[in-house]
């Protein structure tokens, strides 16, 4: 569930699995409140969870960093410094829970027509529950209201971001604005992640000049990539 890191209320019980390309139009402004069934193990009654998705604050940072960062020893995501989380807030999604910041998404504005959703991560207590998902579909609620029309991932969770309407494409046809924050990543010459996008068919494609592609010779496309040896963060739930 995470992609490389940079970045009245709704009510969604009830939901059917659809792709985020079906989903209606809605305010970015709004809060959305996520009320989720969740079995723990050893019982057989689901306990029901609600949260809210809503926009970051500047008093969440310091939560924020500290679920991006814990997920970031992992090898997963980047890294964030306090800095770059307040320069970036208005980027960002949360999941909160009793006051409580527990998972973090950002949307980033690439391109007139294309956007990349990143820095997503939940708290290890919270994961298998949707809300990685709910947070995606919140940025990419934000990235309809702005008239963007292709939002982009850089992941290891392939079949997370399948289930959301996303598909693998070749990233040395992604612009050379992604790769800005490679120079500090420790996997800059071998990255192993794998380019996913989603094409919001309903939002105008705008007629722009293209920004520039990566240097065809600097970065190797993975093809298949096989399971990922202690990964400690499982796919979540589709629900």
């Amino acid at each position: 569930m995470l992609s490389k890191t940079r970045r009245g209320g709704v009510s969604f019980p009830g939901r059917s699995k659809k792709h985020l390309n079906d989903r209606s139009q809605g305010s970015i402004e709004q809060v959305s409140e996520v009320v989720t069934p969740h079995k723990p193990p050893n019982s057989s009654r689901p306990i029901i969870c609600t949260m809210l998705i809503r926009r970051a604050k500047v008093a969440d940072v310091p939560a924020m960093g500290k679920i991006i960062n814990d997920c970031a020893e992992f090898g997963l995501m980047l890294p964030r410094s306090m800095s770059t989380l307040y320069e970036n807030i208005r980027e960002f999604h949360v999941a909160e829970d009793d006051d409580l910041v527990v998972g973090v998404c950002g949307l980033s504005v690439v391109w007139a027509n294309l956007a990349e959703v990143c820095a997503l991560a939940v708290a290890p207590d919270q994961r298998g529950m949707g809300l990685g998902r709910k947070l995606v579909e919140a940025c990419v609620d934000e990235a309809r209201e702005l008239g963007i029309r292709t939002i982009m991932s850089l992941t290891y969770e392939r079949a997370f971001f399948e289930r959301l309407g996303f598909a693998v494409v070749d990233r040395q046809k992604l612009p050379l604005k992604v790769w800005s924050e490679c120079v500090r990543c420790p996997k800059n010459h071998a990255c192993d992640e794998i380019a996913m996008t989603l094409v919001l068919e309903d939002v105008p494609d705008l007629a722009v000049p293209k920004p520039a592609p990566p240097p065809i010779d600097q970065y190797i496309v993975p093809t298949i990539l096989g399971a990922r040896n202690g990964n400690p963060f499982p796919p979540e739930d589709d629900d």
